[in-house]
């Protein structure tokens, strides 16, 4: 099945009233792993790519184009998307190698700035037919550092979609990055209001701290695109821990990191699952 661009799996899926599930990628198990489990649930699925993965690889070329191989090897609709961009740089080049999408992320600068650099990339990458997102009201997490009392406000939000011209946006309702339980605190009247005012897709980051019962109730209220990195992560570590403490002998990397890859793609299936059932 050819590459499909996230803005065709995102609409498709606000249409029908489901989340999208966005799942980050840091090593080729990962990505092997997503298409597995999206593959078994019968589903598309975002493939992202962060900054901060682009400089552990050292560059993006060699895991976006692995990523992106993958994705054109899946037998179900796969996108492949840049998140958390700071560089315009890195959005330029994300965009050379075929990826459909970026989030480009200037939440942390002063509002006005933030319109300025956003409605830059927003024009160059229109032009070459890739879809943008941007984030408004920092959603905090960055570093260990979790911030759950950001807070996107809708009249601003609103303001930001028609000035910038984005595709999608990235509000603060809540939840945090880099969580590693699941007990965030979600605004679901705010996810409403932010619905109802805003005239592109919404999109949850932190999603990774969010009970599986709260991610259906975020759709439900007006989410579309789910963005998960740190939960499988820790699946992905367990299913490696308990491998190695199975096996003080195992030595094969492909034994241990293969559980890790069989468990990330369970759990990409189920929550898919909790995604559409919303």
């Amino acid at each position: 099945m050819p590459l499909t661009g996230t803005g065709d799996v995102v609409a498709a899926a606000r249409a029908a009233g489901h989340g999208v599930a966005a799942f980050n990628v840091i090593q080729l198990e990962h990505a092997q792993a997503i298409v597995a489990g999206a593959e078994a649930a019968g589903s598309p699925v975002v493939l992202q790519i962060s900054e901060n993965a682009v400089r552990y690889h050292g560059a993006l070329a060699p895991v976006g184009l692995a990523v992106l191989a993958a994705a054109r090897a899946a037998n179900v609709p796969v996108a492949v998307h840049l998140d958390h961009a700071t560089s315009a740089e890195l959005v330029d080049e994300a965009v050379e190698l075929g990826f459909g999408s970026v989030m480009f992320d200037a939440s942390a600068t002063e509002y006005e700035k933030n319109v300025r650099a956003t409605a830059d990339v927003v024009a160059r990458c229109h032009a070459a037919g890739v879809w943008v997102e941007a984030e408004l009201g920092e959603v905090g997490g960055k570093d260990g550092v979790h911030a759950p009392g950001a807070r996107t406000d809708p009249a601003e939000a609103a303001a930001f979609v028609a000035a910038t011209g984005v595709d999608a946006l990235a509000v603060a309702v809540g939840s945090s990055h880099a969580m590693t339980t699941r007990d965030a605190r979600l605004d679901f009247g705010l996810i409403a209001a932010l619905h109802a005012a805003v005239p592109v897709p919404l999109v949850l980051h932190g999603s990774s701290g969010v009970a599986d019962r709260d991610l259906a109730r975020a759709v439900e209220a007006g989410m579309t695109k789910i963005n998960m990195a740190t939960h499988l992560n820790r699946v992905f570590t367990n299913a490696v821990r308990r491998a190695l403490a199975d096996d003080g002998n195992l030595v094969d990397t492909r034994r241990y990191l293969g559980a890790g890859r069989l468990a990330v793609g369970t759990e990409v299936t189920r929550l898919i699952a909790v995604l559409r059932a919303a």
